[in-house]
This record gives C-alpha cells, sequence and structure tokens, in this order.
C-alpha cells in the first residue's frame, strides 16, 4: 500500500545553503541567431541615467553563462577571449572537478588531496572532533598522513561520463495524453535508465553512481555517471574566525578578507591516498586584473527561464514568505541558543543560525532585486523577443506562443492558494524549518488513519519506519518552531478564521505550542517507537489532533496546487524546447546542481560612489582588525596577531570576477586558461544576489575567491604546514611534517 502523502517540493522547502548568491529567472536577446560574443563591457565610473522602463533592453547573455560540459562554448571562448580549448582540455577541467554534499571541490594533487570552503566542510569538521576539543573554532591541521581524520557518512562525486538520452526519454512519453500520464511516464524512462547504466558499472557496490539531468527544462536529459569516494579525510581546516572573517555584516559583500578554505584527501579502497592523473596545479602567479578565468562546480538552481508572470508570482508572494519563514526560524534558533552552554549541542546549533543567516540575507536581496522595476523590465523585454523569434516561425508561433498567455493563467490560480502557500511552507515531514513533534504527527496522523482503514501491518510499514528514521530536536527548539508555525497560521489566514480559533482556543501561540510539546508522545523517538509498539498513539494525541484540525484546508490546497504545478511544468518543458529551437546550446540551460563551466575576467566594479578593488591584501585583514578591535566579527585568532616577520601582508587574499555563479558553487576552483588553480570560490557580492534570475555584470555582479596566492602564504608562514605546501606545489606526498622540514631545509642549502 503506497502512502498516500506526497507533500509537494515548495513545501518541503529545501533551503540551498552554500556561497555564492542563489537560483532563479532571466531570458537572453532573441533574434533567431544570437549576436556575435562579447567580454564584458567596462564598468563606468560615472552614475548612469536609469532608462525608461519602455527603453530597457535584455542583455546578451541575461541568461547567464553556465555552460554545460555535454556542449562546451569552444567557439565563444575563442571569440571572446582568443583561446580555443580541445577536448581534452575540457576532459581535464571535468576530471579535475568535485561535487560534496551541497557544494563543489576539486583534486589540487596527484595524491587525493581535495581542496574546498571552510563552510562547505563546517559540519565534517565538527564531525570529527574529539571530547574535548572545538575544531571549528581553534582550527586542524594533519601532521602526517595518520593524524587525518576520517568523516563518516560523507562523499565526493567526481564526473567520469555523460551520454545524451534524450531520444529515450522522449520514446517514453509517446501514446502519453495528459500531464500526469507524461509526468509518470517521464519518471519511469529516467528511472530505467539510471538502473541500466548503474548496472553497467556494477552499481553502486562498485562505487558509482547516475543521474539523469533534465536541461532546457526538459528539452535534452543527460545521464551523468559519477565515480564516488566515500573515504574522506580532514588535512586542514583554519579557524573559524578565518575561514568567516568579518561574519555576517560581510556575508555577500566586497572587499573580503576571508580564509574560506579546507583541505580533505580522498582515499582508495586500500585505505591508501588516492593516485590521480586529473587534477589541478597549483598556481604561483596567480591573477591580474584583466585575467581570463574559469570557474568549474556545481551551481545549486536557477530559474533563469521562467516566464515574467511567474517572476511577478514569486516578487509578491513567494519568495517574501520563503524570507519570513527563515527570519522566524532563526530567530527562534537565535531565541534558543542563548540558553545554551558551551558544548556540542551549541555548536550545532550555531551552525544551523549560520545557514539560515546565510539564507536570509540571500533571499532579502533575491527580493530586493524582484522589487527592482529595471530587473523586471529587463526581462520583459527579453521574453518579448523571444516571441518575436517564435512568431517569426508559424509552426513555431502555433506551438509555442500561447503557452505565455497560458501559464499567466495558472499563475493568476495559483494567487488563488496565497494564504494557504505562505503559511504551509516547510509543513513537511522531512524539513528541518519545522517541529520534529510536527514532523511526525503528519505521519502519524496518515498511520491511524491507515491503520483504522485496516491496513495491514506490512503497508503501515514505511510511515512507522519513517517516523522512526526522525532524529529528535532539542524540545526548546520544538516548542518555539510550533509557535512559529501557529504565528504563520494567525498571520495568512487571519486571527478571526475558523481554523485559527479551532487551533488556539483563546490561547496564545506559545502557550498552545508548550501544551503540544510537552503532552505529545511524538516529541522524542524513545516514547514514538514505544507508543507505536504498544499500539498508544492515537488521534487523541494533541499533535497529531493540530494535524487533524488543518489537514482538510493543507489537502485542499495540496489538491489543487499539485494540479496546477503538473501544468506549469509541462508548458516549462515546452518551453524550453521552444527555446532549445530558437537559440540551441547558445544559450546555456538553468542550473541544476550538475557541473558547469562558467567564464569571466578578473575585473573591479563601481560601488557606494567609489571602486572595489579587482583583490584585496592581507594588509586590508589587518586593518578590518585594527578598526573594529577584539570581541567583533573582525577578531583575529592569537597566532594571526603575532605573524613571522617573513609574513608577506601585501600578498592578496581574495579577488572578483565577472563569471557566473550561484548556491552550489561554493568550493568551486577558479583555473586560468593553463588549467592551474589560481582561486577557490566562496561567495558572491551583494549584487549579485538577483543571480538567481538574471545575470548583470554590467551592473556589479562578481563571485569571491580566495586567492591561491594568499592560501599558500597562509599555510607556510602562519600554520607552519610545510607538508601541505610542498604537495601543493610539486605534487609530492609527504607523509609527516618532519619529512616536510628535512625536504625544505634541504632544498634552502641547495
Amino acid at each position: 500500500m503506497k502512502r498516500t502523502l506526497r507533500l509537494l517540493p515548495l513545501l518541503s522547502l529545501v533551503l540551498f545553503f552554500g556561497c555564492a548568491t542563489g537560483r532563479p529567472a532571466t531570458t537572453v536577446q532573441a533574434p533567431a541567431a544570437p549576436p556575435p560574443p562579447q567580454t564584458v563591457p567596462e564598468a563606468p565610473l560615472a552614475p548612469r541615467a536609469m532608462p525608461t522602463l519602455d527603453t530597457v533592453r535584455a542583455g546578451r547573455f541575461d541568461n547567464g553563462k553556465m555552460w554545460t560540459f555535454d556542449d562546451p562554448p569552444i567557439d565563444y571562448f575563442a571569440e571572446a577571449y582568443g583561446f580555443r580549448p580541445d577536448s581534452a582540455w575540457f576532459r581535464r577541467a571535468r576530471l579535475g572537478a568535485l561535487r560534496i554534499p551541497g557544494c563543489s571541490a576539486s583534486f589540487v594533487s596527484p595524491n587525493g588531496l581535495v581542496m574546498t570552503n571552510h563552510h562547505c566542510g563546517r559540519e565534517a569538521i565538527v564531525a570529527v572532533s574529539r571530547p574535548g576539543e572545538n575544531l571549528l573554532d581553534n582550527g586542524f591541521y594533519a601532521r602526517s598522513l595518520g593524524e587525518e581524520r576520517r568523516v563518516e557518512d560523507y562523499y565526493a562525486d567526481q564526473l567520469i561520463e555523460i551520454r545524451d538520452v534524450t531520444d529515450e526519454v522522449y520514446a517514453a512519453l509517446a501514446g502519453a495524453e495528459t500531464d500526469a500520464e507524461r509526468a509518470m511516464a517521464r519518471q519511469q524512462a529516467i528511472d530505467a535508465i539510471e538502473k541500466r547504466l548503474l548496472e553497467e558499472k556494477g552499481g553502486e557496490e562498485a562505487g558509482y553512481v547516475v543521474e539523469v539531468i533534465a536541461l532546457y527544462n526538459g528539452a535534452k536529459y543527460s545521464a551523468y555517471i559519477f565515480k564516488r569516494y566515500h573515504d574522506l579525510r580532514l588535512v586542514m581546516a583554519p579557524e573559524l574566525q578565518m575561514g568567516y572573517f568579518g561574519g555576517d555584516p560581510d556575508n555577500f559583500t566586497y572587499p573580503r578578507y576571508a580564509l574560506d578554505v579546507t583541505f580533505f584527501r580522498i582515499y582508495d579502497e586500500n585505505g591508501a591516498p588516492l593516485r590521480t592523473t586529473h587534477y589541478f596545479r597549483w598556481s604561483r602567479d596567480g591573477v591580474e586584473e584583466g585575467d581570463v578565468v574559469f570557474v568549474i562546480g556545481n551551481p545549486g538552481s536557477t530559474s533563469r527561464l521562467q516566464t515574467v508572470a511567474q517572476l511577478e508570482f514569486r516578487r509578491d508572494i513567494l519568495e517574501p514568505a520563503i524570507l519570513r519563514l527563515i527570519q522566524t526560524r532563526m530567530a527562534a534558533l537565535q531565541d534558543y541558543l542563548r540558553e545554551l552552554p558551551e558544548g556540542p549541542e551549541r555548536e550545532e546549533i550555531r551552525n544551523e543560525v549560520f545557514g539560515l543567516s546565510n539564507a536570509e540575507k540571500l533571499y532579502t536581496g533575491r527580493v530586493k532585486g524582484l522589487r527592482d522595476p529595471y530587473i523586471i523590465a529587463r526581462r520583459r523585454d527579453a521574453e518579448r523577443r523571444f516571441r518575436e523569434a517564435l512568431r517569426r516561425d508559424s509552426t513555431l508561433a502555433r506551438t509555442y506562443d500561447p503557452l505565455f498567455e497560458r501559464m499567466a493563467e495558472l499563475v493568476a490560480q495559483q494567487r488563488d492558494y496565497a494564504a494557504e502557500l505562505q503559511a504551509f511552507l516547510a509543513f513537511n515531514p522531512n524539513s528541518g524549518l519545522s517541529s520534529t513533534t510536527v514532523r511526525r504527527a503528519i505521519l502519524a496522523y496518515l498511520y491511524v488513519n491507515q491503520q483504522q482503514a485496516g491496513a495491514s501491518d506490512e503497508q503501515l510499514a514505511e510511515l512507522r519506519d519513517e517516523m522512526l528514521g526522525i532524529a529528535d530536536q532539542p524540545v526548546g527548539v520544538q516548542w518555539r518552531y510550533l509557535k512559529a508555525r501557529l504565528e504563520d497560521f494567525v498571520r495568512y489566514f487571519g486571527e478571526d478564521s475558523r481554523l485559527v480559533q479551532q487551533l488556539l482556543q483563546g490561547r496564545s501561540p506559545e502557550e498552545v505550542a508548550r501544551h503540544i510539546i510537552h503532552n505529545s508522545v511524538l516529541r522524542d523517538s524513545a516514547q514514538t517507537a514505544q507508543a507505536l509498539a504498544q499500539g498508544t498513539l492515537t488521534m487523541e494525541d494533541p499533535a497529531v489532533q493540530l494535524v487533524a484540525t488543518v489537514w482538510p484546508r493543507f489537502q485542499a490546497f495540496q489538491s489543487a496546487w499539485a494540479g496546477i504545478s503538473a501544468q506549469q511544468q509541462e508548458i516549462a518543458s515546452q518551453l524550453g524546447r521552444a527555446r532549445y529551437e530558437v537559440y540551441g546550446t547558445s544559450v546555456p540551460p538553468d542550473a541544476t546542481f550538475s557541473l558547469r563551466i562558467a567564464d569571466g575576467v578578473v575585473k573591479g566594479y563601481t560601488y557606494n560612489g567609489t571602486m572595489a578593488p579587482p583583490y584585496t591584501t592581507f594588509y586590508g585583514l589587518y586593518d578590518r582588525y585594527y578598526a573594529f578591535g577584539p570581541g567583533t566579527d573582525w577578531e583575529l585568532p592569537e597566532r594571526w596577531l603575532h605573524p613571522p616577520e617573513t609574513f608577506d601582508r601585501s600578498t592578496p587574499l581574495n579577488f572578483v570576477a565577472t563569471a557566473d555563479i550561484i548556491g552550489g558553487n561554493s568550493g568551486s576552483p577558479v583555473i586560468n586558461p593553463k588549467l592551474e588553480v589560481v582561486g577557490l570560490i566562496f561567495d558572491g557580492n551583494i549584487e549579485s544576489l538577483p543571480a538567481d534570475y538574471i545575470y548583470m555584470p554590467d551592473r556589479g555582479m562578481r563571485a569571491i575567491a580566495v586567492d591561491v596566492r594568499g592560501i599558500l602564504e597562509a599555510l607556510d608562514e602562519i600554520y607552519d604546514a610545510d607538508r601541505l605546501v610542498l604537495e601543493l606545489t610539486t605534487g609530492r606526498l609527504v607523509r609527516s611534517e618532519e619529512e616536510a622540514d628535512a625536504l625544505m631545509n634541504r632544498g634552502r642549502e641547495q
């Protein structure tokens, strides 16, 4: 018996935390054949006059430059930069890159050494900390191979092969008449392809993963075959204060001075450092302003192919609701954090607050961008040009042009459910932004209903296992999250609504939340397991009663929303095919947390009436410290306060480039045309926050990277990590710091 609850992804709200801004929509200039490639225009020093909205024109690369390795833009690179890489170059670039949970990474030595961001490795750093240690705050360096610490339940994926499976997927759609039938046939075809290709490689036990990636909203399908590595060990991580220097105030800003880097090592099945021929060599020279660079990583998600009607819905309803959800849950965690003593639980909550703080700034920028009339006008012009291109071909016009009006009609229907959408965001058993008591209660409500309907124990097993699989949450977080949920109901449904009155019965949201959490057997896993084992879980449980009260409205909303969404997805897929018909691969598809290569140049920009430099140095880091002082977000760890005399403060630390990035690009290597790593992406600036739906380097959007010269200077002079310095600069695997010291001394003598 299949579980009846199929919650929409939107309601689950899996927020993509990480650097480099966020995700959704824009289009591109729309003649039948795009104009020739061009480099990014020079940012003017003087303020520009704002054009009237009816004269705003879309930029050629408004849809971005996140190119796929399926169709690398060789001709464009040649025309824009005078650099024509061959297939071997792209293969080496692809195999040197990695994907880790939520972030990107890369091989930087032939011995399995992996580089990513400190903020990408935070949970791993905490996970390998031993009793009495605080590696997150104090940093870590393995002085020998034997001291490198394995991170459990961690992995890295290397994209080893790409296959075009578009025809196979579309063949499966033949005969499907309704949107639901097409969706089911499409998913069955994808599942079959993934299963077949995985079996070809020997299955998961052989260390492979297969994912079918939909590109251009399904105009094209590619099977990505990954080699998955499970044995990752922490090698080096700086102090949190250096990895996150400037804290939340500096997050998504520039100039920056962060050493946001962490090193892992991948070990093979025999427990030895992995030998790989594909890695990015360390650049000694770094970059200068105007240099061409390429970012290779896994941008999480964009929605640049959405219509203007969809963007306006997001502007008015969805994005402000998500922002408020983040703010209220972060406030709940911060309130709980104030009562916690130092210890592992406090560190976990700090990590959660960090993620939500990052997301808050991200969505604040998105909302601001969507409310900018200039950006919407630019998107509107792109849509107009796209439609004009379709109308130049009568067949394309008949097939695709009416879809824009149909999408607008569906968006209007969605607006009718705005209150439900906003109130039920993250109302899902899988959402980390919901009380675990309520998450279990949703499943418990379904469990008891099916049990009363006569379902067998075997049929109930899925719900039972899912309930028991929800990890415990501190009671102080649970009631605060539930209080916030009840306040959502009051805000969006109104305090006089029948549903709110049934839930509160004259009490405050806090009173109801505390009562439910303290009286429900679902507040912890042990009591939940006992109630299931003894058969005492009933509809009388106060948490289950809450779910039962809201369920009729929630179910009606979900049913209606699912129907609208299915139609929108089908229209989006058809518009993706239309765009592919008009532009082909000259316009890249939306990001899908799959490997991309983005080009750009190292370049400063105008901001606040002045100029942001192309790169910063350690001088600026110390200036920030002395300007703000101890006890602030710009405090320096002890070892940084008294560096050796040989430490060069003029070394570049961070730099900016015009490359197109988004959340998920955290940890992406920045390489030069020689396939040398010159930087490490860790953030985007404030101007880049609307990158979810438009790419505008001409208006200051920049990717921010840690400079490899700064990383090396810190490793050598501050952390005395000679073993790591030798490996990065020579490729030599050095087993201990003592061996490295001997080699370094020998080199100086020679």
